[in-house]
Parts: C-alpha cells; structure tokens; sequence
C-alpha cells in the first residue's frame, strides 16, 4: 500500500463528505434517468444531459458549503469557461463520469469527486449509481466498497496465472494502439466498458490492467486514482512514473493502471 503522506487537514472527515455527496448525486441521477432527460452536444464534441449539470451544481454547492478554504473545481464549469485557482489543495469533481454510456441507458457510468493535495490525488469518493455501489480510497489508509450487501475493505491483486484480465475503454475499442499494447502479453481476458468504473474492477481484485491510450482530464482519474492506489494497485504513466495533478489545461497523458505488481515490474 502507497505510504499515507502527511496531509494538513482531517482526510477522514473529508472522505466522509465526498462519500455523501457522490452518494446524494447518484440518487439525483437516478432520479433523472428514470423520468428522461435530453442529451446536448458541447462545443468539444462531447455530450453532456441535465444529469451531468445537476449533479455538478449540488456536489460543488455540498464541497464549497462545507470546506469553503478549499477550492472546487468541477467539469462542466471549466467547460463553460469558469476558472478557479486550485492552490495546494482542491477538489477535482466529475459529476457524470461516462455520460456516453448513460446516454446510450447502459450501465457504467461514475461520480468522481477527488482530492488533489501537492499534485497528488489523495483521496476519492466514487458512485455507480446504476449499481447502487460506493467506492471510497484513502492513500495509506486503504480502499472500501459499500453496497447492497454490506461494507468491505477491498485491494487489487496480482495478476493470476491465466493471463491479464483486461478492461478498456469502450469509446476505443478498435484503437490499432491497444493491440500494439498486448502483444507478447499474456491475455486471460479482455472487455471494453466505460467510464471510470474500470478503475475500481481493479481496485477490488476484479481485473488488472487498464491501458488508457487516449485522452483524458484530470477530474476523470482524481478520485478513481486515490482508490486504486490505496487498494495497493497504481496508475502509471508512460514513464513508469504515478500520474500526478496540476497539469496545464487539467490533461492527462497516456497512463496504465494496474493492480498490484511485483517489484520493479511497473512497465508502462
């Protein structure tokens, strides 16, 4: 497990509040899923529903309400051209994680809210709303799921001896860069779903790798990245090195994200 680094404010209390906030939103998407919503085209190509904004609107509300010294910065606002100066500390929200999959009425869809503290996400609360699934993580504490059937420590394991089993992203599945990827890699199994539920397969020891070789933003690995890395699993990028935070435009490099791995064996 990643050492628990030395953190300037109460980490547990502010876990304790992204969980209920994911939480409350995955009750708001739901809510909207199940009486209809309209899917809009933003200017990146990218859609976004009433759900998206919605949930955004009341999880910053619930984070600025709550932790006002500690600033807030969500997707949609960003798209709409608002800009908040992150400082040390901030929180990184998307409020619908996978809005394709939801759109499309499949299932794997997310709620991220993370916690960046010195370029490092440091903790995070996620909900799968269609699964009614809570997953939370804190680095050097550990990683937990809650769900139907109670609430459980999880951690990433190593890979079996079968093969890697493999998730990736639905949106590019026939990416000729994936196949690259696997060649000479013993594959056990391979499936392609959306969102940032991947993240948390292999947080709970459900799969292994996760090669991510298109784009991405920063609000979309925060708070899956804290839960991976405190299940013990890591999220790499092409360097070998952790994915780290404040980057300029909040974009992401190419990255893989695994689960745990014998020594040295961090190959990106």
């Amino acid at each position: 497990m990643t050492l628990s680094p030395v953190l300037p404010f109460d980490a547990n209390t502010l876990l304790a509040l992204a969980a209920r906030l994911a939480e409350e939103a995955a009750t708001l998407i739901n809510d909207i899923r199940h009486r209809g919503f309209e899917t809009i085209i933003k200017a990146d190509r990218s859609p976004v529903t009433e759900a998206d904004q919605a949930a955004e609107r009341y999880i910053l509300s619930g984070l600025r309400s709550a932790t006002p010294d500690i600033p807030a910065i969500g997707e949609e606002e960003v798209a709409n051209g608002l800009f908040v100066e992150p400082g040390e500390t901030y929180w990184l929200v998307d409020p619908l994680d996978g809005t394709r999959e939801f759109a499309a009425g499949r299932d794997d869809f997310t709620v991220n809210i993370g916690l960046v503290h010195n370029n490092r996400a440091v903790l995070g609360a996620m909900s799968l709303p269609a699964y009614d699934q809570l997953y939370t993580g804190l680095i050097g504490k550990g990683a937990w799921r809650r769900d139907r059937n109670g609430h459980g420590e999880i951690t990433a394991v190593l890979p079996p001896e079968s093969g890697l089993r493999i998730l990736a992203s639905r949106h590019y599945a026939d990416d000729p860069r994936l196949k690259e990827w696997l060649a000479g890699r013993k594959v056990g199994s391979l499936g392609n779903i959306g969102s940032a539920a991947k993240f948390v397969r292999i947080a709970e020891g459900a799969a292994d790798f996760y090669p991510r070789l298109g784009p991405t933003m920063e609000w979309d690995t925060a708070a899956p990245q804290a839960i991976v890395e405190a299940a013990g699993g890591h999220v790499l990028d092409e360097q070998g090195k952790p994915l780290r935070y404040g980057k300029p435009g909040w974009f992401n490099p190419p990255f893989l994200c695994t689960g745990r791995q014998p020594a040295g064996a961090h190959d990106a």
